[in-house]
């Protein structure tokens, strides 16, 4: 990739944080087969360089939800069992189960507890260590 191949893809990834950081729910999310980032009521883009785009979102203030490093039969719980992420629109009313869609904090939580790296989403004060 030539330097300004790179230059011009670095700013569209910022477009579309800035876009994903004007979105509810907006957030991007890795995973054992790249990353996703979540940018409007079905708008994402895909890629499997995650480091970069990671840096970035995290430098920007975006909710970053890696499960790269959690078991894979409990990524697959959630992913079956749990609900999707309302992005770019109203969550669904719980309870949230598989195929509705809840708000971001909610799947963020669930995968947290599960061991994932959640970043630039605060930790709920009911989940919160010593709360």
């Amino acid at each position: 990739m030539s330097a300004a191949e790179n230059v011009e893809l670095h700013s569209h990834h910022a477009e579309l944080i800035a876009e994903a950081l004007a979105t509810e729910g907006g957030h991007l999310s890795i995973g054992r087969g790249g990353f996703i980032l979540w940018y409007g009521d079905g708008c994402r883009l895909l890629g499997y360089d995650s480091e970069p785009i990671k840096a970035a979102c995290i430098a920007a203030g975006l909710p970053v939800i890696d499960s790269r490093g959690v078991a894979f039969d409990a990524v697959a719980r959630l992913v079956m069992r749990g609900p999707m992420v309302a992005v770019g629109a109203p969550p669904d009313p719980p309870p949230h189960g598989p195929f509705s869609y809840a708000p971001l904090a909610a799947v963020a939580a669930a995968y947290r507890a599960a061991g994932a790296e959640v970043v630039n989403l605060p930790q709920p004060a009911a989940d919160a260590p010593g709360g």
